[in-house]
């Protein structure tokens, strides 16, 4: 794991004299020394990325669109690290993993839909016999990201990457795009 140190010492290589999001705090003194702290240290921790930069302009993004979700400026890094890792895992678009999370859950960790899905993917309990893991806690943020983005994964292959179809199929309701359509629409907010 590097320390924020790294992340700023990687910086000049690109003719930068400072990280972008440190020229930008410099330039708007609103931004607190704390939230950037916590930015430079998600960056370093954030494994799934290219780059610093490029975990740097996700996160920053993200996070901004992310906070009416969750106010806390950890738990939303946190949260997006572990989303960005998942959802590159399994070869999905970070930005549509947020969308469906947002459409099924808010995100809100320990939802349980009227019909029992649960946490964050609202993944339906089921699954666990299926695959002979009984024992697996599905309110588990990871465990619930894992099983989430799996499953969306692949419906999207038996779908041939057509989306309305493999997200209908994610939510039971195949036939009807209604779903599908609200996840869309929230994609369009994530991108």
């Amino acid at each position: 794991m590097l320390c924020a140190g790294a992340v700023i010492s990687g910086f000049p290589e690109r003719g930068w004299s400072q990280p972008p999001a440190v020229a930008y705090a410099e330039a708007n003194h609103d931004i607190d020394e704390s939230l950037r702290q916590k930015l430079l240290d998600n960056i370093a921790a954030a494994d799934s990325f290219v780059d610093h930069y490029e975990a740097e302009a996700w996160l920053m993004l993200m996070a901004g669109r992310m906070e009416r979700f969750v106010d806390n400026p950890d738990q939303r890094f946190a949260l997006l690290r572990k989303i960005h890792s998942e959802a590159r895992r399994a070869e999905l678009a970070p930005e549509l993993v947020l969308a469906v999370i947002e459409v099924e859950s808010h995100f809100n960790h320990y939802a349980v839909s009227p019909v029992g899905a649960q946490g964050i993917m609202q993944v339906m309990p089921f699954w666990k016999n299926e695959i002979g893991r009984p024992e697996d806690n599905l309110i588990h943020l990871e465990t619930n990201l894992r099983y989430g983005c799996t499953i969306l994964k692949h419906y999207m292959d038996r779908s041939n990457g057509r989306l309305a179809e493999a997200l209908a199929r994610y939510n039971g309701s195949y036939g009807s795009y209604r779903y599908a359509a609200k996840v869309m629409d929230a994609w369009e907010r994530w991108r």
